[in-house]
């Protein structure tokens, strides 16, 4: 698909890639898909942080960013466009590691770790504009998109988000050990 239309539910349903990267259907939402992400990884995370120990769910969350780096490349490529709004898997995986590393059931630290990670992903401030703008640029510059380099466009698509929520975990242990 290399359209300026955007990607259809039976589209999605296409492949495994596409239900993952367009984060089982968060990212068809017409408005803030990535918002929509991020909530599909909230409610994902509370629901799997009751039933797997730690150890499981660290390493279902290592599995979803590996498999992540090929299914947004390839998603980016079916859809001819660079990071794509509609590939939300990136915000999905990058929230699930925040509430990880963050380790609190207390929900309002979790919605001030929502919110912070909405602005940065959002606003993509300095240093995450740079490694957004970076990556596009190396697919934009391609003739044709080389299918042997969707990891390298799965990793552009994913990193600025994954830097997002670096900061966001900052930030929300440095105010956790402030306040108390």
């Amino acid at each position: 698909m290399n359209s300026a239309h955007p990607p259809s539910f039976a589209w999605m349903l296409g492949s495994v890639h596409r239900v993952f990267g367009i984060g089982f259907g968060s990212g068809l939402s017409p408005l803030a898909p990535g918002t929509a992400g991020t909530l599909l990884a909230w409610g994902l995370f509370l629901i799997l942080n009751a039933i797997l120990p730690t150890t499981a769910l660290c390493l279902l969350l290592c599995i979803g960013s590996l498999y992540g780096l090929w299914a947004c490349g390839q998603c980016s490529h079916d859809l001819g466009r660079p990071d794509d709004g509609s590939i939300v898997w990136d915000e999905v995986i990058a929230f699930g590691w925040i509430l990880f590393f963050i380790g609190s059931t207390n929900f309002l630290v979790q919605a001030i770790a929502f919110l912070i990670f909405r602005f940065f992903d959002a606003a993509k401030p300095w240093p995450i504009s740079c490694v957004d703008q970076y990556f596009k640029k190396i697919w934009i510059h391609q003739e044709h998109v080389n299918p042997s380099h969707l990891i390298k466009y799965g990793f552009g698509i994913m990193i600025d988000d994954l830097i997002a929520a670096l900061f966001t975990i900052l930030i929300v242990i440095l105010g956790i050990h402030w306040l108390t």
